[in-house]
C-alpha cells in the first residue's frame, strides 16, 4: 500500500494533468458534482497538512526570521504585483482578472514543500515560509484583493477572512492537535497523506475544470498564457531576488519556489464563493494548479541538477547563514 501511494504522490503532476484532460473532454459526467465541494475538500488536504507539521517546523521563525521576513514579503508582494500586471498587460476581463489577482494573493501551497525537497533546497525555510504565509492569509489575501480589484468588483474583506479562517486555517490546527494527541497513531498516517493530498487536488481541478470546460475551451489560450507567464515569472523574480540578497543557494531555491507556487484551490475556492457574480473566476486557480505541479517537477529537476556544483559549498553556507 505503502508503495501504492508513493507511486501516486511522486506522480502528482501527472495525475492533476490526467484530471484536467478527462474534465475538458467529458465534462458531462462529473457536472452534477457541485464546486461548493471544494472547501471540504481543501478542507482535508490543510487537515493533512496540519497532521504533518511539527511545532518544531517554525523554529525557523524564530532562528532564521530575517530568512522567513523575506521570503513572505516576496510572496505577498511579487505574485500580486505580477497577477495585476497580466491582468492589466492582457486587457483581461473583470473576471478573469479577479481570479489571477486571487491566485496571487494566496499564500503559498503545499505542494511547494515537496517540490523545495526534490529541488534539494531548503526544506525548513520552505515550510517555515508556507506555514507563516498561511498564517498571515486571513488578513493579507482579502486585503490585497482589495487593494487590487476592488476598485472593478466588490470585495468583501470580512467575508473572506472568516472563509480562509474555516477553510484553512482551523484545518491545520484540527490537524496539529490530532497529532499532539494521537502522535504514534498519526505517525502511522502521515506515510499515506501525500497521496490523499495529491487524489483531492486532482479531484478539485476536475471539478472547477469541468464546470467550466466550455468557457475554458473558448477563452483557454489567453488565461493559460497569462498563467504560466505568472507562475514562471514568480519562480524567476523569487530567485533573483534571493541571489541579489546573496543568499546560499538553497535558500535560493526555497525562496523561488515558495514564491512561484500558490495555494490556487484556495484562489478557486474564494472565487466560487464570494465572486459567484463572475464564473470565469474560477479558471485561472484551476489551470495554475494543473501548471505550477508541472512546471514545479520541471524546475525541481533543473535545480537538481545544478546541485552537484553547490554542494561543495553547502556546508559553507550552512555556518554562514
Amino acid at each position: 500500500m505503502k508503495k501504492v501511494c508513493k507511486l501516486i504522490s511522486d506522480n502528482m503532476a501527472v495525475l492533476v494533468l490526467l484530471a484536467a484532460v478527462v474534465a475538458l473532454l467529458w465534462p458531462e459526467a462529473f457536472c452534477h458534482v457541485k464546486p461548493t465541494v471544494i472547501n471540504p475538500l481543501l478542507g482535508v488536504i490543510m487537515f493533512g497538512m496540519g497532521m504533518t507539521l511539527h511545532f518544531d517546523d517554525f523554529r525557523v521563525v524564530f532562528t532564521r526570521p530575517r530568512d522567513v521576513l523575506i521570503g513572505c514579503a516576496a510572496q505577498f508582494t511579487v505574485m500580486p504585483l505580477l497577477a495585476w500586471t497580466l491582468a492589466r498587460l492582457f486587457q483581461l476581463d473583470e473576471a478573469l482578472t479577479v481570479g489571477v489577482i486571487l491566485v496571487g494573493c494566496c499564500p503559498g501551497g503545499t505542494a511547494s514543500n515537496v517540490i523545495t525537497y526534490l529541488a534539494k533546497g531548503d526544506l525548513a525555510l520552505s515550510v517555515g515560509m508556507t506555514g507563516v504565509s498561511t498564517l498571515l492569509a486571513p488578513v493579507l489575501t482579502p486585503l490585497l484583493v482589495w487593494l487590487l480589484a476592488g476598485k472593478t468588483v466588490d470585495v468583501d474583506v470580512a467575508a473572506m477572512f472568516l472563509s480562509i479562517l474555516w477553510v484553512v486555517i482551523l484545518p491545520i490546527a484540527v490537524g496539529l492537535l490530532v497529532k499532539r494527541l494521537w502522535p504514534r497513531q498519526t505517525e502511522h498516517a502521515t506515510a499515506y497523506l501525500p497521496a490523499l493530498s495529491s487524489v483531492v487536488i486532482a479531484a478539485i481541478v476536475l471539478i472547477i475544470i469541468a464546470a467550466s470546460a466550455h468557457r475554458l475551451m473558448t477563452g483557454g489560450l489567453l488565461i493559460i498564457a497569462v498563467v504560466i507567464l505568472h507562475n514562471v515569472g514568480g519562480l524567476a523574480v523569487g530567485y533573483l531576488i534571493a541571489r541579489l540578497l546573496r543568499l546560499a543557494s538553497p535558500k535560493r531555491r526555497a525562496l523561488s519556489i515558495e514564491v512561484g507556487m500558490q495555494n490556487s484551490g484556495l484562489a478557486s475556492s474564494l472565487a466560487t464563493l464570494h465572486f459567484a457574480a463572475y464564473p470565469m473566476a474560477v479558471i485561472p486557480g484551476a489551470v495554475f494548479s494543473v501548471w505550477h505541479n508541472i512546471s514545479g517537477a520541471i524546475v525541481a529537476r533543473l535545480y537538481r541538477l545544478d546541485f552537484p556544483h553547490h554542494q561543495k559549498n553547502y556546508a559553507q553556507n550552512l555556518v554562514k547563514n
